[in-house]
C-alpha cells in the first residue's frame, strides 16, 4: 500500500465510480429503447448498434436526443403502474369485480367513502364520522 499514493487511490476510484454510472445510463437507454412503442425496429436496432459500437458517443447522442422523451415515457409508466395498482387495491377492497365477496363488506364501504370524500361529495368530518361507524 505504500507505493499507491492517495491521489492515484481517490483517481481510480473516481474512473470506477464514472463507469458505473456509465453502465447504469447505458442499462436505462437500452431498456427505454425496447419500451418505446414509437419507435420502429430499424430505429430500435440502430440506437442498439450505435450505443454498442460506439458506447461512449452513442450514450451521449442518445441523451442529447432523446434524453426529454425518456423522462416523459417514465412517467407515463409510471403513471399507468400506479392506475392499474390502485384498480386493483379497489378490485381486491371489493371482493370480486362484480360486487362483494368474501372480502367486500365494509372494505367496500369505506372504498366507496373515500371516493366520495375525493370527488368532494364528502367533508372530511362526514368521512371521519362514516368512517368510525363502519370501523366499529
Amino acid at each position: 500500500m505504500d507505493d499507491y499514493p492517495l491521489l492515484e487511490l481517490f483517481w481510480t476510484m473516481l474512473w470506477f465510480f464514472l463507469w458505473v454510472m456509465w453502465l447504469f445510463l447505458l442499462f436505462k437507454i437500452i431498456t427505454d429503447v425496447f419500451r418505446d412503442h414509437e419507435l420502429s425496429g430499424w430505429a430500435k436496432a440502430g440506437w442498439l448498434i450505435l450505443c454498442l459500437l460506439l458506447p461512449f458517443i452513442g450514450v451521449l447522442v442518445y441523451v442529447i436526443v432523446r434524453g426529454t422523451g425518456m423522462t416523459q415515457r417514465e412517467m407515463a409508466r409510471a403513471k399507468e403502474t400506479e392506475a392499474a395498482f390502485q384498480d386493483y387495491i379497489r378490485t381486491s377492497a371489493a371482493g370480486s369485480p362484480g360486487g362483494s365477496g368474501a372480502g367486500g363488506g365494509g372494505a367496500a364501504e369505506l372504498a366507496r367513502l373515500a371516493e366520495l370524500k375525493e370527488k368532494g361529495a364528502l367533508t372530511e368530518e362526514e368521512f371521519q364520522k362514516a368512517k368510525a361507524k363502519l370501523l366499529v
